[in-house]
């Protein structure tokens, strides 16, 4: 029987209540701008008091930016109250013009006419003397971290202080968000001997700190010589909070982690740079895509049926514009996050490689098992190969991660 207007309005507005409840029960608190303030917001209500009579020099990338997306280089040059004297830049570079395994090099800034150095796989020594000569007196650490032991910028802060301490200047870390939240640590801890600039030292693969709690951390636990450090801390942001709850502007912080959904599931997927599939590079959904020649829907449909908490996982074709399978078409998956607070990103990325293994008998390792450095171990690789299922890999590093999460409760700023 066809509704009237006043039925079809009465159906319309009962199923519109129905969905605001469901999603009142399953996205996160409402933005709230005027309670969450950054490092680099607090520093300047300050007025740079850490700073005062100090040559600044600032560890930064295209991430460092104010609320209205200003860049804080700009700001901090353009303001008297404190002397910004030279710029450092990680990976991708201080503007970000460069792809992943590259950076911009030594070179003034345009903008600003200052210098600005290289820190990109340099550290020791060699990272002391670039600090000595620019000639600053503290080094200010501003930069959008993901949340994930394998994305360089938190091996680019230790480096950092490390060097600092070697040169004698004062360390200075300004906060920002963890974007998928700091409320717990998940995954594998790094063995020492699998240390390497994607894990320097033994934490968890998703950590759940932001990166003035890691400072604290390194310089008490891990720098053998700790630097003269400061932090200046966040107002207003909880650890449950993912960034899409705090009002900021999302700045890709790599020319690959496009989103904060990118962020969400990288920790997991980010392994799949371990395997000769894509990790969706050269994609514009990034570690969401994952895929190869010769894979099919059985994959998805293989991932499915183990219920994973907090996902769903679509047959996918797609042609990657660069990476692997250049131009070429490939099959896999799409992962669909549908409860944040559900989803474990690590045992679902362990889950796609058992899996992908099982259903591809082209699945490979990468020659260099570049996957032992990015789940910390050899444990993950070789526990898949002789046959464990993902719930057997995830049981094998429980031991080590309680551990973990003992030592980062010291370090833990925020509720």
């Amino acid at each position: 029987m066809p509704l009237s207007r006043r039925g079809l309005l009465a159906t319309t507005t009962a199923t519109a209540a129905a969905l605001t409840a469901c999603e009142k029960a399953t996205t996160p608190t409402a933005h709230r701008p005027e309670g969450l303030r950054t490092g680099f917001e607090n520093l300047v209500a300050a007025a740079y008091s850490p700073l005062h009579g100090k040559m600044v020099g600032l560890v930064t990338n295209p991430t460092g930016v104010t609320r209205d997306v200003r860049h804080i280089v700009d700001v901090m040059h353009a303001d008297d109250r404190v002397r910004l004297t030279a710029v450092f830049g990680p990976e991708h570079g201080f503007r970000g013009t460069a792809q992943a395994g590259g950076s911009e090099g030594r070179h003034d800034d345009p903008a600003t006419g200052l210098p600005v150095y290289d820190t990109y796989l340099k550290r020791g020594r060699t990272l002391a003397d670039i600090f000595t000569a620019s000639g600053v007196d503290t080094v200010v650490f501003d930069i959008q971290d993901v949340g994930a032991r394998f994305y360089t910028y938190i091996w680019t802060l230790y480096d950092c202080m490390e060097a600092a301490g070697l040169a004698g200047k004062s360390f200075l870390v300004l906060d920002r968000p963890n974007p998928v939240t700091g409320r717990t640590a998940q995954g594998p801890v790094l063995h020492r001997e699998f240390a390497s600039f994607v894990g320097r030292q033994p934490i968890a693969q998703a950590h759940g700190m932001t990166v003035a709690e890691l400072a604290r951390l390194f310089n008490e636990e891990f720098l053998a010589a700790p630097v003269e450090l400061d932090t200046v801390p966040m107002s207003g942001w909880r650890r449950s909070e993912y960034y899409d709850a705090t009002g900021l502007p999302w700045v890709p912080p790599s020319p690959n982690m496009p989103t904060p959904d990118t962020a969400l599931v990288y920790s997991g997927t980010g392994l799949f740079e371990g395997t000769n599939l894509s990790e969706g590079r050269g994609t514009t959904l990034p570690f969401e895509l994952l895929g190869a020649e010769g894979i099919d829907r059985r994959w998805a449909a293989a991932m499915e049926r183990l219920g994973l908490p907090g996902a769903h996982f679509r047959e996918a074709y797609f042609v990657p514009s660069f990476s692997k399978f250049q131009g070429k078409t490939v099959g896999g998956v799409q992962i669909h996050v549908h409860n944040r607070a559900a989803y474990d990103p690590v045992r679902t990325g362990v889950a796609l490689l058992v899996t992908a293994k099982k259903v591809w008998s082209g699945f490979g390792w990468r020659s260099d098992n570049w996957i032992d450095k990015l789940t910390g171990s050899a444990r993950v690789r070789t526990m898949i190969d002789a046959g464990a299922d993902a719930d057997e890999v995830v049981a094998g590093w429980q031991g080590e991660l309680a551990a973990f999460r003992r030592l980062r409760r010291k370090y833990l700023i925020y509720k």
